[in-house]
């Protein structure tokens, strides 16, 4: 058996291992709790992403070698430049030269944008203000999208079930067959209630539902089950959604 075969056949058992998941969702629980994601940077900007997650977006990116990958969610900006600096690493093994990464928040904070637009990897980032679901922005988004050859989307701005709906809607239909619409958060409806005492999302509110309410009407993707059972811990269970047609 080669070694592909033996990583198949891990994640396979993984996904019947009852006592592994469930010791994954206790530690996924916990760390939560803690506030783990906020510990890690990448190039110098925190990330607010788990390490079992940057690894899964690696993974998609050297496959899918994207010239275009839309974000929407920027924070401090650590997420753009993990992604900008996978397409800086694509391009000097001979994959799109000038590949870009486009991010779009509501509220880029000032000292957010000096940051990322003084950092090396800017070259490849562009950024746009403003809601990710306003139609003007959508369709800029749109117009930045058409004719690229491989496009990935990332969604992980405000986590309530009528935005993520409203912005897979909105953004999923670029993503390229073979690619990928990430949604991120989708944890949230698997955690407790009282995990969410001041924010307007929740289990039953939250990514996970809008992603289960999307697949219903758009049957181009589907849940990629293999990297939750790869995983085990990840904010984006059910949330790695490939275009398979």
């Amino acid at each position: 058996m080669n070694f592909d075969d033996e990583v198949a056949g891990r994640i396979a058992a993984n996904a019947a291992n009852a006592g592994l998941q469930k010791d994954a969702k206790a530690l996924m629980d916990a760390s939560i709790k803690a506030g783990y994601s906020y510990n890690f940077s990448w190039m110098g900007r925190p990330i607010i992403q788990y390490p079992q997650d940057i690894v899964a977006m690696q993974e998609i990116i050297w496959r899918v070698q994207p010239d275009l990958v839309i974000e929407t969610g920027i924070a401090h900006g650590g997420s753009l430049i993990f992604s900008a600096s996978m397409l800086e690493l694509n391009a000097s093994c001979g994959g799109p030269a000038d590949a870009q990464v486009l991010g779009l928040d509501i509220d880029i904070r000032p000292h957010n944008r000096q940051a990322i637009e003084a950092h090396p990897m800017a070259r490849r980032i562009s950024m746009i203000e403003g809601s990710s679901v306003d139609p003007i922005i959508v369709a800029e988004v749109a117009r930045r999208a058409a004719g690229k050859r491989s496009v990935l989307v990332c969604l992980d701005s405000n986590h309530t079930y009528s935005h993520v709906l409203e912005e897979l809607q909105a953004y999923a239909p670029l993503v390229t067959v073979g690619s990928y619409c990430v949604v991120f958060d989708t944890v949230v409806e698997d955690l407790p209630v009282e995990f969410f005492p001041d924010r307007p999302w929740g289990p039953g509110d939250n990514p996970k539902t809008a992603v289960h309410a999307y697949l219903k009407t758009d049957p181009r993707f589907e849940i990629d089950r293999t990297i939750d059972s790869k995983l085990l811990v990840s904010v984006a269970p059910e949330g790695y959604l490939r275009r398979v047609r």
